[in-house]
């Protein structure tokens, strides 16, 4: 017998795995240690389908967090094709604030499994350093932001989103963080004026 995961899932199927995704990331959010059983039943599915998708809760915790770091690396690139590049970059630190401070939760869950909270073993790392290296490259062209600036430069000045609670109002005090990262970046671009 061929298993589900070796081709394309049936749409039922799939829509019960992006419906499991969905619930998981938002109960995730509240409590890192949701019960997989509550997250299966407000998914609407048995435990064998919940089981069948995600054996364990890591599997489970890695597929929501790879899912959301892909979204977040798709923004960038809906972004730089409908937005100057400097807007399209500061819209992009907007929803990396999202995916920083609204989600501590899952993020939460990911050390308990990883084991670190940043760096290149998180899974998804890969495709926001490659999501920023686009950002920063269709700026340098563009001269809107200092020439000397790297990815790495970047997630540091960036770093302190994390540090924002999610409770009260993160997102005013995320965007004036943001704001004044992006004045720093713009400072010395040889395209300003």
């Amino acid at each position: 017998m061929e298993s589900r995961t070796d081709g394309p899932q049936r749409s039922d199927a799939q829509r019960n795995r992006e419906r499991i995704l969905e619930v998981a990331l938002a109960e995730l959010t509240r409590a890192v240690d949701v019960p997989l059983s509550l997250i299966a039943k407000k998914a609407g599915v048995g435990q064998g389908t919940f089981y069948r998708n995600f054996p364990n809760r890591e599997a489970l915790v890695l597929e929501v967090y790879r899912r959301e770091a892909q979204q977040l690396a798709d923004a960038a690139t809906e972004l730089l094709e409908t937005r100057a590049p400097d807007q399209a970059l500061r819209e992009w630190m907007d929803q990396l604030a999202r995916f920083a401070v609204a989600k501590v939760g899952l993020s939460d869950a990911m050390r308990q499994i990883v084991g670190t909270t940043d760096g290149p073993a998180q899974p998804g790392y890969a495709l926001v350093v490659e999501a920023i290296e686009a950002l920063l490259a269709a700026n340098h062209e563009a001269g809107t932001v200092r020439p000397s600036l790297t990815s790495g430069d970047f997630i540091l000045a960036v770093a302190g989103i994390w540090q924002i609670g999610a409770r009260g109002d993160w997102q005013t005090q995320s965007a004036r963080l943001l704001d004044i990262v992006m004045d720093g970046l713009r400072a010395g671009a040889p395209g300003r004026g």
